[in-house]
């Protein structure tokens, strides 16, 4: 009987081979609280998935997605004339698709594994090994397979921005080239370089990185990648024929203001799911993230009926996405106040830049990405340097980043800023001589005149 009592005592405590300890009250209850706190478990619930966590993931994911089809989509088809709306459409659902693919193929491991500082490797390509386990990185209770399908939509909506200053005149067959080579030369460097565990510049996380900038839901990497890029693209495919002379005027701003709706709805999941939990952070990018979209909805109308006599439904959904846009680097990072002042600056500088820049330099940037996600991005990259808050997101206060916060912490996002800059126009240039010899990317004449939809894809929009 003494033999049985001991072995029991040794079993219970774990030291007996073959045998391991039944969780303690207190390691049950450290794990609870780290759930509580979005912290990394230690005891029993280790590598486990937390389903609050998990599934507010995966309705972010569904919303970003919601972003692209339908939000996106019906957001440019509007603002087009109706002989070109099918093809915006089509060139924004056949993005989806071939994003889709590359991301299981290799784009989530070149973006997200660890390699280099300026690229992945290929450990998860073919998204071999990304289970529903959670992967401590990026997420201490969702699961890696959520997380990366979170992090395709991203990927999705991004280069799907650039097709608003290229419609109407580009080719298909040469956008679709054109982004497929821009998602492995562009988006997945610059998505590895500021969000991958060993990123070049991912000063959140990485106490190794170079440069110590923040981005907190793709203000760097979405809005200034695609709206640089977008810049360069338009500028060498040339204006649409009659810009300048003739009215080309949207064809239903109904589909432009439920578009623009879509997006702000799928905005909370862009922003506030960049937590990667419902969290505390979560919430205070949820705020933000509103009161932004508001103030830069209505200082576009307060500058359009001071200076031209009447606010634009367009004006106004203009001045909400611009908001929205902005503040995506800093959702994550400032107080309401500072959310404010980052939504007075979206919404006055992108009125500026759609309307005086781009009247001033004749660019036809056909439905303002770069006057919206370039310039928005990159004052909201460099408006995060300056009023981010470890109050905010204790993230801050972490060693490496902590001496940077309030005082230079603005330099480090221009460094970020100018190197995604001169990459994602660089790249532009190449490729867009590279493609343009291949097979051409700009419609001829007759099309243009006669519109994509019936030309390129033989359908129509509407049928009377």
């Amino acid at each position: 009987m003494t033999w049985f009592r001991l072995l029991l005592l040794l079993a219970a405590v774990g030291i007996l081979p073959g045998f391991a300890a039944e969780p303690s009250v207190e390691q049950r209850l450290s794990d609870l609280e780290a759930y509580i706190r979005n912290t990394a478990p230690a005891g029993p619930l280790q590598g486990n998935p937390g389903p609050g966590h998990n599934g507010w993931m995966m309705v972010s994911a569904a919303m970003v997605l919601f972003m692209t089809l339908p939000g996106l989509a019906l957001f440019y088809g509007g603002l087009v004339r109706k002989k070109n709306v099918l093809s915006v459409l089509a060139q924004c659902l056949g993005l989806t698709g071939i994003v889709i693919v590359l991301w299981w193929a290799c784009g989530y491991s070149l973006s997200f594994a660890k390699g280099s500082p300026f690229l992945g490797g290929f450990q998860w390509a073919l998204l071999r090994g990304v289970t529903a386990d959670p992967n401590p990185d990026y997420g201490a209770w969702v699961s890696h397979n959520v997380y990366a399908m979170y992090q395709m939509m991203f990927a999705i909506i991004t280069p799907a921005l650039i097709v608003g200053a290229v419609a109407e005149r580009m080719r298909y067959q040469a956008l679709m080239i054109f982004c497929t080579a821009w998602m492995f030369l562009v988006y997945f460097p610059v998505a590895h370089m500021m969000w991958g565990a060993d990123g070049w510049m991912n000063g959140l996380w990485n106490s190794g990185s170079a440069v110590k900038s923040i981005d907190f839901a793709g203000g760097i990497v979405v809005h200034m990648t695609s709206g640089w890029s977008a810049l360069a693209l338009c500028l060498l495919l040339g204006p649409r024929r009659g810009f300048g002379r003739e009215p080309i005027v949207p064809h239903s701003m109904v589909l432009c203001m439920v578009g623009t709706g879509m997006l702000w709805f799928g905005w909370y999941g862009f922003n506030a799911g960049s937590a990667v939990a419902a969290d505390r952070i979560a919430a205070n990018a949820f705020t933000a993230t509103t009161l932004s979209a508001g103030v830069g909805l209505c200082v576009w109308a307060v500058l359009e009926w001071t200076l031209r006599g009447r606010p634009s439904v367009l004006g106004m959904c203009s001045g909400a996405v611009a908001g929205l846009a902005t503040i995506t680097p800093a959702s994550g990072f400032v107080t309401p106040a500072g959310a404010v002042v980052i939504g007075l600056v979206a919404g006055l500088s992108t009125f500026l830049a759609c309307g005086k820049l781009k009247s001033l330099f004749r660019y036809d940037d056909s439905l303002d990405t770069f006057g919206v996600h370039a310039v928005g991005g990159t004052l909201g990259t460099l408006l995060a340097g300056v009023l981010a808050s470890a109050e905010i997101n204790a993230n801050l206060g972490a060693d490496w980043i902590r001496p940077f916060v309030g005082r230079t912490l603005w330099l480090e996002q221009a460094k970020a800023a100018a190197v995604v800059l001169v990459l994602s126009v660089g790249v532009t240039v190449v490729l867009y001589a590279v493609i343009h010899r291949l097979v051409g990317c700009r419609v001829p004449e007759d099309i243009e005149n006669q519109g994509l939809d019936l030309a390129e894809h033989g359908e129509e929009g509407y049928t009377h």
